[in-house]
């Protein structure tokens, strides 16, 4: 029977939590287990900090259309902008 849960859109049935249960059980093998970072990548060598910021849906859209157009994230066009705008 399938608890109506997916995972990457396959259902998830209890043949399967049972087998993932038994592997558990078992025990795993720590040195073949996927290694994790910890968060984003850093930017630099400090600390970065998180600004909110509000733009109007016109402001978003122009920054949206530059950086596809650029090939690049809204977040890199804004912190050009301000990098260019504090020197």
């Amino acid at each position: 029977m399938c608890t109506g849960e997916t995972i990457n859109g396959l259902p998830v049935c209890e043949d399967q939590i049972e087998e993932w249960a038994a592997e558990a059980e078992a025990g795993y093998d720590g040195g073949a287990l996927k290694k994790r970072g910890r968060g984003r990548p850093g930017r630099g060598a400090g600390p970065t900090q998180v600004v909110a910021l509000r733009l109007t849906s016109e402001e978003l859209a122009a920054i949206d259309v530059r950086a596809a157009h650029e090939g690049k994230t809204r977040s890199e066009v804004i912190r050009e902008a301000l990098a260019t705008f504090a020197a």
